[in-house]
C-alpha cells in the first residue's frame, strides 16, 4: 500500500470513496456504513477540496495499483492531531488497512509535534467505538453534537458525537 498527500485533483475520487462507505446501499457491504442512521451524502467534492485547501490539515490517502483503498483525515490542533474521515473501500474493510491508516495517522502525528490524537465518533456506532477502544482511544467523557447541516448528512434519530483520545508517547 502507498500512502500520499490529496490534492485537489483527488476529490472526485474521494467523494465517490468517502460516500460509498458510509451511505447508501454500497457502504452496506462494509461494517463502518451509517445507511441505517443517516440519509443523505457524507461530503461532497467541493467540501473535500476545500478540506484538501486547509494548511493545518491533510487527506491521506491508501492506494495501490493507482487504485484508491482508503483516506483519512488529519488536522493540527494545538498539541493534538484530529483524525476524521477515516475510510476503507466497503469490500477491502476488516484486512487490515484501516489499522495501517491509524498507524500512518500516529506516525504524522508525532512529525509534526502532537502529543495526542483526537476523534469524534457518533455515540450509536458501538462497533466502532470498541474498534477505536483497540486502538488505545479512550472516551474522554465529552459530547458533541451531531450538525444540523444536511451537507454533513440528515440524522434518522437523534445523534451525538462521543469525542475520543489516545495519548502518543514516544
Amino acid at each position: 500500500m502507498n500512502f500520499r498527500t490529496a490534492t485537489t485533483s483527488d476529490a472526485p475520487a474521494l467523494n465517490k470513496l468517502v460516500n460509498s462507505a458510509y451511505r447508501g446501499d454500497s457502504s452496506k457491504k462494509g461494517w463502518t456504513t451509517e445507511a441505517d442512521l443517516l440519509d443523505g451524502v457524507r461530503t461532497s467534492e467541493d467540501s473535500l477540496r476545500r478540506t484538501i485547501n486547509r494548511n493545518d490539515a491533510i487527506v491521506l490517502l491508501a492506494e495501490e495499483d493507482g487504485e484508491l483503498n482508503g483516506c483519512v483525515y488529519l488536522e493540527k490542533q494545538n498539541d493534538a492531531l484530529y483524525l476524521g474521515m477515516l475510510t476503507v473501500k466497503p469490500e477491502l474493510q476488516g484486512k487490515g488497512l484501516g489499522a495501517q491508516l491509524m498507524a500512518a495517522s500516529e506516525k504524522h502525528a508525532k512529525q509534526i509535534g502532537c502529543k495526542k490524537i483526537k476523534m469524534t465518533v457518533i455515540t450509536a456506532r458501538d462497533e466502532l467505538i470498541a474498534y477505536y477502544g483497540r486502538k488505545g482511544f479512550v472516551d474522554t467523557g465529552f459530547r458533541e453534537d451531531f450538525p444540523k447541516d444536511p451537507a454533513f448528512g440528515i440524522p434518522k434519530q437523534p445523534l451525538q458525537f462521543m469525542v475520543m483520545e489516545k495519548s502518543l508517547r514516544d
